[in-house]
């Protein structure tokens, strides 16, 4: 029934970096199914190939078109916007991603403030971003978690000074928002009707999978529990202990 997956890494392949138990096996097995994926995940300050890295790094080797972050969601969402001048607030991994689809990266006059992740966020930079969308550049960000593992402050936190001190709202590009998976459908040429998203978040992974139209796994290794399911007015289609337990396919 299933073509392809939509596949989120943390808290179902991965788990601090440590691959959780059972997990590798499932690759195994979809990929000598010849079942096509692509593992989808919201930090935009890795490339593709520091994901696949960081996945060999746990002892399993995928090739690196399987690796899709929000970084290249949001190149993919900008490529079709007007303008092709950005200040950017984030990693090279983005800075990559942008300049793959033609945009200068600038603080002179920008159409765009792009906020991803990085660990060098200072006060100058809150400032310029800010000035820049009061005097009309369109603010946008790869995600919008406000943290990441071990709690390290990611996109939506810092987005928020500059939403306070330009009284404007970000697009977020990644998860939940459901381009972020119609963009990785389409690196794979693939439709909702034929792929299931398999993530361990009923806010982000399940949520996007619901506005996307796509059948939905949740599996409980990570963010969302159990419990946690009766505070959502959705639901997933399906919950497994772990990733090795999805029988989908």
């Amino acid at each position: 029934m299933y073509k392809h997956i939509l596949l989120d890494m943390d808290g179902v392949v991965l788990h601090d970096n440590q691959l959780i138990e059972g997990a590798d096996e499932f690759l195994v097995r979809i990929m000598e199914k010849e079942i096509d994926f692509r593992f989808i995940t919201n930090y935009p300050s890795q490339t593709a190939s520091d994901l696949h890295n960081r996945l060999a790094s746990a002892g399993i080797d995928i090739p690196v078109k399987h690796f899709f972050n929000s970084a290249m969601a949001t190149a993919a969402f900008l490529k079709n916007q007007e303008g092709r001048k950005a200040y950017v607030i984030g990693e090279g991994a983005l800075t990559h991603e942008l300049y793959n689809i033609g945009f200068t990266i600038t603080d002179i006059d920008p159409d765009l403030v792009v906020v991803g992740e990085t660990k060098s966020y200072n006060w100058q930079m809150i400032q310029k971003a800010a000035s820049f969308i009061k005097n009309g550049a369109r603010f946008i960000a790869t995600n919008p978690d406000v943290a990441g593992p071990g709690g390290s402050p990611a996109c939506g936190a810092l987005c928020a000074p500059i939403e306070r001190i330009s009284g404007k709202l970000p697009f977020y590009v990644g998860k939940p928002n459901s381009f972020m998976l119609r963009a990785a459908l389409n690196s794979m040429n693939a439709h909702t009707e034929n792929t299931v998203i398999i993530g361990d978040n009923m806010s982000t992974d399940i949520l996007a999978g619901v506005q996307s139209g796509m059948e939905t796994v949740l599996v409980l290794t990570g963010f969302s529990t159990m419990k946690d399911i009766d505070k959502y007015p959705f639901r997933p289609n399906y919950i497994f202990d772990r990733l090795k337990d999805v029988n989908l396919f």
